[in-house]
């Protein structure tokens, strides 16, 4: 069974469905809402009577999986149900671990309930026998991100659940705008921010004024979202990111090396795509999956292999600069090369979309020097 995460509490609580079940599998690479699924398949479990808690942390190829197969099988003396929790940081079991989980699915332990978290697993898993095992034989919860543009939405239905809401009309549109701008898509912030607002007001109704107070001058800047931002053509977002990041001290090595990943990504997507290969079949030959994958998808078909040479070659020389060395005719600032390569992939993708990338909010003029 599959369902989403958000009608985990519903599965869990609709006798008609099953109710609680011996095993489920969380998986995606939103922690926020990994641990909140996780979190609500615990407290059942303990409501059923699972007093004990085994956790299992998979890590490297040499895991011992006769420790998780031999708990599933050991009787408490103190609890006559327990839980076992598997962790699988990568994602991979590996060739013994895929075998263990066939077996222990196959033979699910009477008295536990077995939880098991994944990230967002890789394309060439989602056939294997392992992850085929645990989504046939028991729920699967599928953790998707919250898109920038469901954000809103999204952070109005958590101040509903605690009883809070903005103001009608458009005035509350745009304290939910800039709610989601000053999180930029990190969920766990965004949490924590709404959790402040509950803890500052009462139930009611929320004016502009009080949430601005509330999430102003918060860092919650994140470099996938920025690499999100540039691949999408968001100008403005991408430039108001970019500051961000750079007021909040990271480190323009840490900025640069997602971006420039993405675009030889991308690179490699376009060789594929001209060699005559499908979309997915291309994108897995990348080794680019997860969330990643939606972006690289949208942004390949915009740029041609010229333009995602020069750019790979921009980035080389952008890498040298913020590792301390200077080219010709590129800003010595590492800040200032990192603009100039946002701005040169900027206006490859906004003029395959007919548009043009020096436009928005303080956008410098654009100079392709590379």
């Amino acid at each position: 069974m599959q369902v989403r995460a958000d009608q985990l509490q519903a599965q869990l609580a609709d006798g008609a469905r099953g109710g609680l079940q011996p095993l489920y599998t969380v998986v995606g690479d939103e922690p926020l809402l990994q641990q909140e699924a996780a979190d609500a398949i615990r407290t059942a479990a303990r409501a059923a009577g699972c007093s004990e808690r085994e956790v299992f942390n998979v890590s490297g190829a040499h895991f011992d999986w006769s420790g998780v197969l031999g708990a599933a099988q050991e009787r408490s003396l103190f609890a006559e149900s327990k839980i076992i929790e598997i962790r699988i940081p990568s994602g991979k079991p590996g060739k013994e671990g895929s075998d263990a989980l066939q077996r222990y699915t196959e033979r699910l332990p009477e008295g536990v309930v077995t939880l098991v978290l994944l990230p967002a697993v890789e394309y060439a898993q989602l056939k294997s026998g392992w992850y085929t095992a645990l989504q046939t034989q028991g729920v699967m919860v599928k953790v998707e991100p919250v898109e920038r543009p469901a954000l809103p939405t999204w952070i109005a239905r958590r101040l509903a659940s605690q009883g809070q809401r903005v103001r009608e009309g458009e005035e509350g549109q745009r304290t939910l705008a800039f709610f989601a701008d000053r999180v930029e898509g990190n969920l766990l912030a965004a949490h924590q921010e709404i959790s402040k607002l509950a803890l500052l007001y009462p139930p009611g109704e929320l004016s502009a004024e009080q949430v601005e107070s509330a999430v102003l001058n918060v860092a919650r800047y994140d470099v996938r979202q920025l690499c999100e931002a540039v691949l999408a053509g968001q100008v403005a977002r991408a430039w108001r990111m970019l500051d961000g990041l750079k007021a909040e001290g990271e480190s323009p090595v840490a900025v640069h090396w997602p971006l420039a990943d993405d675009l030889r990504a991308l690179q490699r997507v376009r060789q594929a795509l001209d060699e005559g290969q499908p979309m997915p079949m291309a994108l897995n030959a990348a080794r680019v999956w997860g969330p990643r994958q939606r972006q690289i998808e949208r942004a390949a078909p915009l740029l041609s292999q010229r333009a995602l040479t020069r750019l790979v070659m921009a980035a080389s020389l952008c890498d040298g600069i913020a590792k301390g060395l200077r080219r010709p005719d590129w800003p010595e600032d590492p800040w200032e090369a990192l603009r100039r390569l946002i701005l040169m992939t900027l206006h490859f993708t906004a003029a395959s979309r007919g548009g043009s990338a020096s436009r928005g909010a303080g956008a410098a003029p654009l100079v392709l020097n590379a």
